[in-house]
């Protein structure tokens, strides 16, 4: 595998602020489902994610024109439908056999992604050229990978110890997160170089998607705050939180509106959709301060809110 030797930038250097933002949130729910995440977004509106019905199996699910469709591959017994461009295209991970596999569904077809001598792999985003980023297993450790014209790429910020990428928009920016020093941040790759993107004051960062405006929302956590979902836009960071909730931001299409998890009553977990209204007061910061719960370790898959921040 080829290996990008690039330089890393430090975002954290320039001055960021929290600002509140404004939205309209919207729960999305599959009907029978326990527990929901919903995770991508593309510009026409649809949505993808999982959800856990009878008997605690994940299932991937489409939201379209509010209609819900189970997606499962042949033979899977759990699954998570994680990224969707504008041509329809879904990707994400499934498990059979005790492995975990990348898939991509196109044109109502699963077709298997697993980078060349994985023993673990996942698919998250997929831009509307069809390249794809995720991240993939070997030896022991967890590395990201872009899938463009059938070849494989590790992506690897320096220095980290593990790695996996989550959003790439058509320019080709790719966003995810890495562990360094025991701490997980969040990344930009632009232009071959970089960025650590950690809002101000945290302690451990994803960064989840980037649409074609370069738009970037993820999750983070602080001393004091848990799994608080974020957007990021022209170097402001954003909170973005499901009224009174634990929130974590998952997707964006390039309407800037925004799909993700939140933790609710009795500790469930309920998809959500917002969508962007006016623009939030500079200098300000609303939240609330919720505290369900601490960012989960990095083992198993990033989209399950059991799992990731």
């Amino acid at each position: 595998m080829k290996r990008f030797l690039l330089f890393l930038g430090l975002l954290s250097l320039l001055p960021f602020h929290l600002v509140a933002g404004s939205f309209t949130f919207t729960t999305i729910d599959p009907p029978g489902s326990t527990t929901t995440g919903a995770q991508g977004i593309n510009d026409s509106g649809q949505v993808v994610g999982y959800y856990y019905g009878t008997g605690g199996v994940a299932h991937g699910f489409l939201l379209n024109g509010g209609i819900f469709s189970t997606l499962d591959p042949p033979g899977s017994t759990s699954t998570d439908a994680e990224g969707i461009n504008d041509s329809g295209q879904v990707v994400g991970g499934y498990s059979a056999g005790g492995v975990q596999h990348a898939f991509l569904l196109s044109g109502g077809i699963f077709s298997v992604i697993d980078p060349p001598g994985s023993t673990f792999a996942e698919a998250v985003g997929i831009n509307d050229s069809g390249q794809v980023v995720g991240g993939y297993q070997t030896g022991g450790v967890l590395h990201g990978f872009l899938l463009s014209g059938g070849i494989f790429t590790t992506i690897d910020p320096p220095g980290s110890i593990l790695t996996e990428a989550f959003g790439i928009n058509d320019s080709g920016q790719v966003v995810g997160r890495y562990a360094a020093g025991g701490v997980l941040h969040g990344f930009l790759l632009s232009g071959g170089i970089f960025t650590t993107l950690d809002p101000p004051g945290s302690t451990n960062t994803l960064a989840s998607a980037v649409n074609d405006s370069g738009q970037v929302v993820g999750a983070y956590n602080t001393a004091i705050l848990a799994q608080q979902g974020f957007l990021l836009n022209g170097g402001i960071f954003s909170n973005i939180e499901f009224p009174g909730f634990t929130s974590q931001a998952f997707g964006i299409n390039d309407s800037g509106q925004v799909v993700g998890a939140y933790v609710g009553a009795g500790g469930v977990g309920h998809g959500f959709l917002a969508t962007p209204g006016p623009a939030p007061e500079p200098g300000t910061f609303g939240s609330t301060l919720s505290a369900l719960g601490l960012l989960a370790a990095w083992s198993g898959s990033r989209r399950r809110t059991s799992s990731r921040p």
